[in-house]
């Protein structure tokens, strides 16, 4: 069987994103070298445009990864993953903070090149100089006073699934004891 017949079979000849049935193809995941049923999904042509080009982005129309962010496909999921990220809202934030991926499909995700390395991109490093990409674990090295509250994020407090400030190197964004916050990179070591 081809893998376009094997993929209108596994999604029921729907988009497997966002579930349209018209201008459906095979789609890919770029910067993965195996082509095949577990790195292919099937698509339409509004998510392909979409996952091909950052600048036409429609936000809303990513909604839809709020169900099919929980396929059992790795394809789907490392593209779900991959567009949640490139999303700058509170609910795509709010999805990838829900989002489990095995470690392995987990490093497929985060190989998205973009194509877009720019002499001017902000690179977060941790306390040791490791690069922070969303989606790492940090752990805090010292006691911090939370501005805005009496709360005190404590040493050794595990950070899970940090999202990056876009406009501050030397911000992070996670959640300790359920309260979001920003955390100063010096202050974390990636785990």
């Amino acid at each position: 069987m081809s893998l376009e017949k094997e993929l209108q079979q596994r999604s029921n000849n729907q988009c497997e994103l966002c579930g349209n049935s018209e201008n459906i193809s095979t789609y890919n995941v770029p910067d993965i070298k195996e082509n095949g049923l577990n790195t292919s999904l099937y698509a339409c042509k509004a998510c392909i445009e979409q996952m091909d080009d950052s600048e036409k982005i429609d936000a809303n129309h990513w909604r839809c990864l709020n169900d099919s962010m929980w396929s059992e496909h790795d394809a789907v999921k490392i593209m779900a993953w991959r567009m949640l990220n490139r999303i700058e809202a509170d609910w795509s934030h709010n999805l990838l903070s829900m989002m489990y991926l095995e470690d392995e499909t987990l490093e497929l995700a985060k190989a998205s090149g973009d194509g877009e390395e720019d002499e001017n991109k902000i690179t977060h490093r941790d306390v040791n100089g490791v690069i922070l990409v969303t989606g790492d674990s940090v752990v805090l090295i010292k006691d911090l006073k939370v501005k805005g509250s009496s709360m005190i994020a404590k040493q050794g407090t595990a950070v899970r699934n940090i999202r990056l400030d876009h406009d501050n190197e030397t911000y992070i964004e996670g959640k300790v004891d359920g309260q979001q916050i920003v955390i100063i990179t010096e202050y974390v070591k990636k785990i």
